[in-house]
């Protein structure tokens, strides 16, 4: 464990020339005074790590040096391998740096490992795109990957519902979701997401923005993600549900709210159905999603919902029965017997 954490403070010092023991502990998620021990501890094994005293000190390697870092295991060496995304790198227009990339770290492996790449390429792949939906990347994808990759400041049009909106925007990141690119931007000061797909134009503004080392795209994504589909969830249903119902349940609503109702899930009855809270989108979506289930679920609250389902219900059952056809309950090969 020590020992991969001191490289990664090679590697960091390398990549970043000079940093303080704040930053090394925030980034290894160590104190800072196991720090100052790792740092007597590479000098004592002859790596050439100095400290700048002072305003604006901190560590830093002296003499250009570099590590090769042959050490690799057999899973890391792997690990490296799985990392690479070649579907969305070549959306965006970097799939023959990435190719490169990989040929430099394969280069560099000692011979035992060189069959890395095969064996991880053998036995994962990832299918980003979801199923049914539309193929191929947005058209202006790669125009706006240069922006982020550039810091560029750029003027978008989009087109929203049956208008085109323009914006000068600060291009921060490229996100894909479930096969669908969104870009995330600072506008106005504020950070805001767009569908790359709703894109219509991308031209330079003329001019560079200066970026908010802070800024975490993960965690701005997560954040947005999990306040959308809270705004999307605005009413909330009583549901009954058999355990086959709750197993599916999954299936035919949205997963954030799968798990509420999981957890929000009473005692069983002595059938095994249990009774809990759905949040949903609206009454007509909670009617369309829990129609799915069938007769593994029975709508408890609001009437209003309730009484819809019946009369779905009862459409359905009419619609089956037909002018001739058996009665509900009754399979068509039963009643021709």
């Amino acid at each position: 464990m020590r020992a991969a954490r001191l490289i990664s403070v090679v590697l960091l010092l390398q990549s970043r020339e000079t940093m303080t023991a704040a930053e090394l502990a925030r980034e290894l998620e160590v104190s800072e005074r196991t720090v100052y021990r790792d740092m007597e501890a590479l000098s004592a094994a002859g790596v050439p790590v100095y400290a700048d005293q002072g305003r604006g000190g901190g560590y830093r390697l002296v003499g250009g040096y570099r590590t090769r870092l042959t050490g690799l295991t057999r899973e890391e060496a792997e690990a490296l391998f799985l990392s690479g995304l070649p579907g969305p790198a070549g959306d965006m227009g970097r799939a023959g740096a990435l190719a490169a990339a990989e040929l430099k770290v394969l280069a560099a492996l000692p011979a035992s490992l060189r069959d890395a790449p095969a064996r991880a390429n053998q036995r994962f792949h990832l299918d980003a795109p979801g199923w049914f939906g539309e193929t191929g990347p947005p058209p202006l994808l790669r125009d706006l990957a240069r922006a982020v990759w550039d810091d560029e400041i750029v003027e978008l049009r989009y087109r929203r519902k049956d208008s085109e909106v323009a914006r000068t925007a600060e291009p921060y990141g490229l996100v894909l979701k479930n096969g669908t690119w969104y870009l995330v931007a600072r506008v106005g000061g504020r950070h805001r997401t767009y569908r790359a797909d709703r894109v219509t134009a991308v031209r330079p503004a003329g001019g560079f923005f200066q970026r908010d080392e802070d800024f975490d795209l993960a965690s701005h994504w997560r954040e947005q993600a999990g306040a959308f589909v809270r705004s999307m969830l605005r009413e909330e249903v009583t549901v009954r549900l058999s355990p086959a119902g709750m197993r599916a349940l999954r299936y035919a609503v949205e997963p954030h709210a799968a798990r509420r109702a999981a957890e929000e899930a009473g005692e069983p009855d002595e059938r095994g159905w249990v009774v809990t809270t759905l949040p949903v989108e609206s009454m007509v979506v909670a009617a369309s999603e829990l129609l799915r289930l069938g007769p593994e679920a029975e709508v408890l609250a609001p009437a209003e919902l309730r009484e819809r389902m019946a009369g779905d219900a009862a459409r359905l059952a009419e619609l089956y029965r037909g002018p001739d056809g058996p009665p509900p309950g009754r399979g068509a090969a039963s009643g021709s017997r």
